[in-house]
């Protein structure tokens, strides 16, 4: 017997394709009470800073949407829940010659099909290390950055973005390579890059929702298909980590303008399916809604008072 007309063509299934984030989070927090759709960040131009000299000369950063581990926070570990005790809300800096306990505990990585094992995933300053020691880039900044993931675009804009360009400026930064987690980091990353961007600093975002970096509108977005968590390569695998770095290095060099995205050759796993899980609402019972949605106005309270505190 034949198979199906899409096997006979090569075709892969409609549901192996860039999960919609933006589409699967309005309807999400629709079904779980919350009816005014979320404004996601929307641009059309962009602006677009060549590289000022090759990368074997430049002076390069990274910007993290992941937070310093603090004990007195919570479970922060690998597969803890949310936890939006540990969640930051101003910007940070990090000394890039001292290794750095960060986690994702605070954001909302996909939990189901990635456990926050491995900060190479979120945070390439080893393999940043490495590109140095090679003579692929010519220096790591002596400070690293993290930009708090503010559902505010007024913050972000106003007050975080200036900020860590400010930093940056001190640091004489030359390039800056951004690392989103969750789908509001995505939106940071893309505004802070942005921003760094039109004051003379070139950036590259990695990152794993492509919808949500494309509608920002950046000058250079590296897309790797993964679970959310994963944006600087798969978990204990140094040479996935150490080819995705490169991938952004080398796009840093090759988009001839603004709105270049490149995505890396890696898959997650042969089985795409895993794509249909992440806040989908069809896969989730009237009763799993309603854990959620107390679950989510737990954890709100919880941030309000450190926001306030």
């Amino acid at each position: 017997m034949p198979g199906s007309l899409d096997d006979q063509l090569g075709f892969a299934p409609d549901y192996d394709s860039p999960i919609p984030y933006m589409q699967r989070t309005r309807d999400y927090y629709a079904a779980i009470g919350y009816t005014t759709p979320y404004r996601w960040a929307h641009h059309v131009d962009t602006p677009f800073q060549p590289l000022k000299k090759p990368l074997a000369q430049s002076r390069v950063t990274i910007v993290t949407t992941a937070a310093p581990y603090d004990p007195a926070k919570g479970d922060q570990g690998p597969g803890a829940a949310y936890n939006g005790g540990a969640k930051f809300y101003q910007v940070y800096d990090g000394d890039t010659s001292k290794p750095h306990d960060l986690r994702i505990s605070h954001i909302g990585y996909d939990r189901k099909h990635t456990s926050a094992t491995d900060s190479g995933t979120w945070f390439p300053l080893p393999q940043l290390l490495k590109a140095k020691a090679s003579g692929r880039i010519g220096e790591v900044a002596p400070r690293f950055f993290g930009a708090p993931t503010n559902r505010s675009h007024r913050v972000t804009i106003d007050v975080d973005a200036p900020d860590i360009l400010a930093r940056c400026l001190a640091d004489k930064v030359d390039v800056a390579v951004l690392v989103p987690n969750c789908p509001v980091c995505h939106q940071t990353s893309a505004l802070v890059a942005r921003h760094l961007e039109a004051n003379g600093i070139s950036t590259v975002v990695m990152g794993c929702a492509k919808d949500i970096v494309e509608h920002a509108a950046v000058p250079r977005f590296l897309f790797s298909d993964f679970p959310l968590g994963n944006s600087a390569g798969r978990p204990h695998d140094v040479e996935s980590q150490a080819l995705t770095l490169e991938l952004a290095l080398s796009l840093l060099e090759r988009a001839f303008g603004a709105r270049t995205t490149m995505q890396s050759p890696l898959r997650w796993s042969e089985d795409a399916s895993w794509k249909l899980d992440y806040n989908n609402v069809a896969q989730m019972s009237p009763e799993e809604l309603a854990r959620r949605r107390a679950e989510f106005d737990k954890q709100k309270e919880i941030a309000r008072g450190n926001r306030a505190a």
